[in-house]
């Protein structure tokens, strides 16, 4: 496997211009967007998406694909949600697949309410015809299990690097999204930590690396 090129705390349009480079008319591609928690991935995807514009780009988030906490508590897991065994892996990877195949008609996907810390079944809709797909998940790169399955459908691969501000980031997101701050920071050390542990060596697998948040 080559080596990924790295460039450091690029010019976001740096990055569209990359980005526009992978569309074909007539084609449907897929740009893969993967890093820790925190590091930024939503944020550069949504600014990917919206510098292309809506009828050539569109975003296909992996925290749609969050397993409910009713069988995480099933299984065992509920104090591990956000890990890799707690994401309909297998689920995630065949939608990639369905939507790389559906140039031509509407596809609708899951989406992650935060708030609710709930799924939401068929909530962004694919439109036809858009040519450029930009998937984002902590584990698109991963090598186990489904999650490597996930690697075959990508065009284009990036990896987000996190920054040093990443862990105060994830702390604040989790008590704007409800929990206590000791129970964040806790949660972050423990959780969010362990998985960024387990994420890192993926970026191997990546095309490029983005080390550092790219400058406006």
């Amino acid at each position: 496997m080559t080596a990924p090129d790295v460039v450091h705390e690029p010019a976001l349009a740096e990055l569209i211009d990359r980005a526009w480079a992978l569309v074909v008319p007539g084609q449907r591609r897929l740009l893969g967007i993967a890093g820790p928690p925190g590091a930024g991935k939503s944020t550069l995807a949504e600014a990917i998406c919206e510098g292309l514009g809506p009828e050539t780009a569109a975003l296909v988030p992996m925290d749609g694909f969050h397993r409910s906490n009713a069988e995480l508590v099933r299984i065992g897991l509920r104090d591990r949600k956000g890990a890799p065994e707690t994401f309909d892996a297998a689920g995630y990877a065949a939608m990639l697949a369905r939507v790389r195949a559906s140039f031509g008609e509407p596809v609708l996907v899951p989406a992650f309410d935060r708030d609710a810390d709930a799924v939401v079944p068929d909530a962004i809709d694919v439109p036809a015809g858009v040519p450029l797909i930009v998937a984002e998940g902590n584990y698109l790169l991963l090598d186990e299990g489904p999650w490597a399955d996930v690697r075959a459908l990508l065009d284009d691969a990036w990896y987000l690097r996190a920054d040093a501000s990443r862990v105060p980031r994830l702390i604040a997101r989790h008590v704007a999204h409800g929990k206590p701050p000791d129970a964040a920071r806790e949660w972050v050390l423990r959780s969010d930590e362990a998985n960024t542990a387990r994420i890192a060596p993926s970026e191997a697998r990546a095309d490029l690396v983005i080390d550092g948040l790219p400058r406006a």
